[in-house]
């Protein structure tokens, strides 16, 4: 279907479940996002400072309009417990119309 606002799905890890709860709770209040889905127990493998990490976090997925990524990211950067906080966003290709128009109404 063809969205009258592109919708995206913005990727970002955190350290545990209550920094998931409180960014995801400020994202939708905020109307940043119109939903977040919180996933516990992700292993993450990354090169940080020169040395291959492995850490226990938790993965957000927040769907969204694109046009609201920029506030967004300045958002989580000024949340994040992370000095690189992960912000990886996707398009949304295909969306069902009735999500799509709740989507947009709630990023509104």
């Amino acid at each position: 279907m063809t969205v009258p606002h592109e919708l995206i799905v913005i990727f970002c890890t955190v350290p545990d479940d209550e920094t998931a709860e409180r960014l995801a709770k400020g994202l939708v209040e905020s109307r940043l996002a119109a939903c977040v889905k919180v996933i516990s127990g992700v292993r993450s493998f990354y090169r940080w400072e020169g040395k291959i990490e492995v850490g226990s976090e938790v993965q957000m997925l927040i769907k969204t309009q694109r046009s609201r990524f920029e506030a967004i990211e300045e958002w989580i950067h000024e949340q994040h417990p992370y000095d690189v906080p992960e912000l990886v966003a996707l398009s949304a290709c295909d969306v069902a119309e009735p999500y799509a128009k709740w989507a947009v109404e709630q990023t509104q």
